[in-house]
């Protein structure tokens, strides 16, 4: 299985260490590809809709051949940690871009992964999940996985074993 991985954060800190316990087991029988944003020269979505007509962003910039590779893919996992109640900016900006080939995007199989320093039961993840849910099911998403991690700490997750490992096996299991 080819999957994409979207990475939301710009530091290496604890989406990067969950996004490589993920791919510790998932390389193992899938082709896996990160993505990640601030790396890509991507203008914002302008809502011009001129996409619709002609089957891409206007753009001239990483957009389109960014979205191929997420058309492309069987698997999208969407990395990110908590910006103010939501999703980075980062992750955000390519969903938004995703809207040129939106519909390419159907029938997906999808995971999420959340990092922030507040403790889980806190409505911040909660917020996050709901927009993936509402974006699963309005593309017909196969949500594989929701899974949100607390990390106050730049490294904190390195140090937590049990997270680490269900990572792992959650990649090992695809």
């Amino acid at each position: 299985m080819k999957i994409i991985i979207i990475n939301g954060s710009a530091r290496k800190g604890n989406t990067l260490t969950a996004i490589e316990a993920f791919v510790k087991g998932a390389s193992k029988k899938n082709e896996i590809e990160i993505i990640s944003p601030e790396k890509l020269h991507i203008a914002f979505c302008k809502g011009c809709g001129a996409c619709q007509c002609y089957k891409g962003c206007v753009d001239k910039d990483d957009t389109n051949p960014t979205i191929d590779k997420i058309v492309d893919a069987d698997m999208i996992l969407f990395a990110t940690p908590v910006y103010w109640w939501g999703m980075s900016a980062q992750l955000k900006l390519i969903i938004d871009k995703c809207y040129c080939k939106g519909l390419q995007l159907k029938n997906k199989k999808v995971g999420t992964i959340v990092v922030g320093g507040s403790p889980v039961d806190s409505i911040q993840y909660e917020l996050i999940n709901k927009q993936f849910d509402y974006m699963a099911k309005y593309l017909s998403w196969d949500l594989l996985f929701q899974k949100s991690y607390y990390a106050n700490a730049r490294d904190e997750l390195s140090k937590n074993a049990a997270a680490l490992k269900d990572l792992e096996d959650i990649g090992n299991n695809l």
